[in-house]
């Protein structure tokens, strides 16, 4: 397939690059995130340039219990993880934030779309298909964190969606390298592509 089409009518999709993932000392901190900033940054400018979809995910987590409370126990009130409204500090920023909101550096604009998520897949129980449909979008550009949690489930719903997906390789990160890899390899086998964003925006 030329390589045009694999970005036809695309969007561009942020994964979970929220304070409490991505800042120093964040609860379910994950250090390569702040790596990717820049790269995220740079294909979010490229979109916008464009006139393509930016979409960020979020998760977010609350009071009320559940799976994800034994999973990531760091979601419980007594750290109250991804609990929209919550102000916490890190050590790497003057102030305090809202603990859910994507970073300061990515801040989503007014033209953006923000969907949040309990759980996993950015697709599970939100309207982003049917969003993404209206818009009259055929294929996605994944980036974001974690890369063999949120950003691999958010591909693979995208595929069994029916869009063209590409994960953008050095925009993806994870606190466990192996996974990292093992979740691209196996990506780019059955479910897309994977390239790197250098390579993704010269497709554009």
């Amino acid at each position: 397939m030329p390589t045009a089409e694999r970005v036809r009518d695309a969007a561009l999709v942020v994964v979970d690059m929220q304070n409490d993932f991505v800042r120093k000392g964040a609860p379910l901190e994950v250090p390569d995130a702040r790596a990717t900033v820049p790269v995220i940054a740079g294909l979010i400018g490229r979109f916008r340039d464009k006139g393509r979809p930016v979409i960020f995910t979020r998760f977010v987590s609350g009071a009320e219990p559940g799976l994800m409370w034994l999973w990531s126990p760091e979601c419980r009130p007594d750290t109250k993880c991804c609990w929209p409204g919550h102000m916490r500090r890190y050590p790497d920023a003057e102030g305090a934030f809202d603990c859910a909101d994507v970073i300061e550096e990515l801040r989503p604009q007014d033209e953006d779309i923000v969907i949040d998520k309990r759980g996993y897949g950015a697709f599970h129980g939100t309207d982003l298909s049917a969003r993404l449909r209206y818009m009259s979008v055929t294929s996605l550009v994944i980036t974001g964190t974690v890369t063999q949690i949120c950003v691999e489930e958010t591909a693979r719903e995208a595929f069994h969606h029916g869009f063209r997906t590409t994960i953008v390789s050095d925009a993806v990160s994870s606190f466990a390298p192996g996974l990292h890899a093992a979740t691209l390899e196996n990506f780019a086998m059955k479910f897309g592509w994977v390239a790197g964003a250098e390579d993704v925006s010269s497709w554009l």
